[in-house]
C-alpha cells in the first residue's frame, strides 16, 4: 500500500463526518475502545491534556503543544479537521506523522480490524494514539473532535481536562440548547482529575460545576480578569485562548510540570511556526490584503464580524462558503451589508449549494454572484478588487483549506 492509496483509503471507505456528516457520527465509544484494546491500549502509554469546547480548542491545544515543545518535551499534538494534508492532525513537536506510519498501521488495521467498519475519525484518533505510544511522547494534547462524552479521544486518563468556550453548534448531535452542549462537552470530565474551563455564560458554567462536583474534580474557571500571553495567532479571540492556556500553565506546573516563564512565551509566540496552525485570522497578502479564518458558527462568525470592523480598507469584499448543517440563518443574519458577496460552496459533498446560499443570503440584504467552486469565487474577488481593498474568506473550515491550498500553490 502506497501513501496515496492509504489516504483514499481513508477517506473514500470509512465514513467522515466532516466529508458527509451525520451518517458518519457515531454515538458510542465501541469501536474505539474495540480497536485500542487490540493495540494494546496505547492510550495508557502516555500522559495527556484533553481539552474539548465549541471555539478555542484548536488554538488551546496548539498553544499548549508549543509551550511544552519549548520547554523540551516530546509532545505529542491530536487535532481535527486538518485543512490541506492528513498528516496535519497527528504531530510530534511539530512534525506531522510520517507517511510510512499512516500505511502501516492501516496495512495493520486492514488485516485485523476492518471488520469493526470504524469512521474516519475512529480510526484516526487510534491512528494517533498507537503513534504517540510508539514514539514515546512525554505529553499528548488531544483535541476532541465533536463534543466530549462521545468522543473517540475520551478514553485517555489525562493529566489535565480544558473545557474553552461553549456556543451552539452541531445542535443535531449535541442538543439544541447551551445547557445540554455542555453537558455533552463536560463529558471530557474524570473523577478526581482537575479541570480548567474557560470564560463561559451562567449557564454552561452551572452544567460544568455540577458536573465537575459529582465527578471531585478540581474546577478552576478562567476569569476575564487574568493576565493572558502574547500570541502569533490573529484574532481579538486570542486573548480569551491565551488567559485560558496561562491558567492551565499553572495548574499543570502545580502538579509537577516544568513549565520555565521563558519557554512559556516563547512557546507562545511561536504557535504557528512549532505547530503548523493556521487559519486563525491569517493575512495571507498585501495589495489587496486577503485574511482567511476558519470561524464557523454564531459565536465564531460575530468574532469574525467585530474583526472585519476593525480594518482599514476602501471596499470590502467576502468570499463565503458553508455546510450545510449548519444554522445559516443565525450565521448570515450577522454578516456585514456594505460589502460585495462571493458565494461559493467548498468541495465536499455536505457543503451548501453557491446558489442556495445566495438565495438565503439575499434574505438578510446581503449581495454578490455565486460561483461554482471557492477557487472560482476567489479568482473573481481577486479580479475586481483594488490594492486598498480588503478580500476576506471563510464560512467553513473547508473554504479556508481550499484558499490556503491556492495561495500556497499545493
Amino acid at each position: 500500500m502506497t501513501y496515496l492509496e492509504a489516504v483514499g483509503y481513508l477517506f473514500s471507505q470509512l465514513p467522515m463526518f466532516q466529508r458527509i456528516g451525520a451518517a458518519a457520527y457515531k454515538a458510542n465509544l465501541s469501536n474505539t475502545i474495540a480497536i485500542c484494546e487490540s493495540l494494546g491500549n496505547p492510550q495508557r502509554k502516555f500522559k495527556s491534556v484533553h481539552i474539548a469546547g465549541t471555539n478555542g480548542k484548536g488554538s488551546v491545544s496548539s498553544t499548549l503543544a508549543s509551550v511544552f515543545a519549548e520547554s523540551g518535551y516530546k509532545t505529542g499534538l491530536f487535532t481535527s479537521p486538518h485543512l490541506k494534508d492528513f498528516r496535519e492532525r497527528i504531530r510530534i513537536n511539530g512534525a506531522m506523522i510520517p507517511e510510512a506510519a499512516v500505511v502501516s498501521f492501516l496495512e495493520n488495521y486492514i488485516a485485523n480490524l476492518s471488520q469493526l467498519k470504524p469512521s474516519f475519525f475512529e480510526l484516526t484518533c487510534c491512528m494517533a494514539f498507537e503513534y504517540f505510544a510508539q514514539e514515546k511522547v512525554d505529553i499528548a494534547i488531544l483535541e476532541t473532535g465533536m463534543g466530549g462524552r462521545l468522543d473517540s479521544t475520551n478514553v485517555v486518563l489525562p493529566e489535565l481536562s480544558i473545557i474553552t468556550s461553549i456556543s451552539l453548534d452541531h445542535q443535531q448531535f449535541l442538543g439544541d440548547t447551551i445547557s445540554k452542549i455542555a453537558a455533552e462537552k463536560g463529558g471530557i470530565i474524570k473523577p478526581g482529575i482537575p479541570v480548567l474551563i474557560s470564560e463561559n455564560g451562567a449557564e454552561a458554567l452551572a452544567v460544568l460545576a455540577e458536573q465537575s462536583l459529582s465527578a471531585n474534580a478540581p474546577a478552576t474557571i478562567v476569569k476575564a480578569v487574568d493576565a493572558g500571553l502574547q500570541t502569533d495567532l490573529g484574532g481579538i479571540y486570542q486573548q480569551e485562548n491565551m488567559r485560558t492556556v496561562r491558567k492551565a500553565i499553572e495548574m499543570l506546573r502545580a502538579i509537577g510540570w516544568s513549565l520555565p516563564v521563558n519557554d512559556v512565551e516563547r512557546g507562545a509566540l511561536q504557535v504557528i511556526k512549532n505547530t503548523g496552525l493556521r487559519g486563525r485570522w491569517e493575512v495571507l497578502s498585501e495589495q489587496p490584503k486577503i485574511i482567511a479564518d476558519v470561524g464557523h458558527n454564531e459565536e465564531g462568525v460575530r468574532m469574525v464580524v467585530q474583526m472585519l470592523a476593525r480594518q482599514k480598507y476602501k471596499r470590502l469584499h467576502i468570499v463565503w462558503g458553508m455546510v450545510g448543517d449548519k444554522d445559516s440563518t443565525a450565521i448570515l443574519s450577522q454578516l456585514p451589508a456594505d460589502a460585495s458577496y462571493y458565494w461559493c460552496k467548498p468541495h465536499i459533498p455536505r457543503g451548501k449549494a453557491e446558489d442556495i446560499l445566495r438565495i438565503e443570503a439575499e434574505a438578510f440584504g446581503l449581495k454578490g454572484p455565486s460561483y461554482p467552486s471557492v477557487l472560482a469565487a476567489l479568482a473573481a474577488a481577486r479580479s475586481i478588487a483594488n490594492p486598498a481593498d480588503l478580500i476576506f474568506t471563510g464560512g467553513s473550515v473547508f473554504v479556508v483549506g481550499e484558499i490556503l491550498s491556492t495561495i500556497d500553490g499545493k
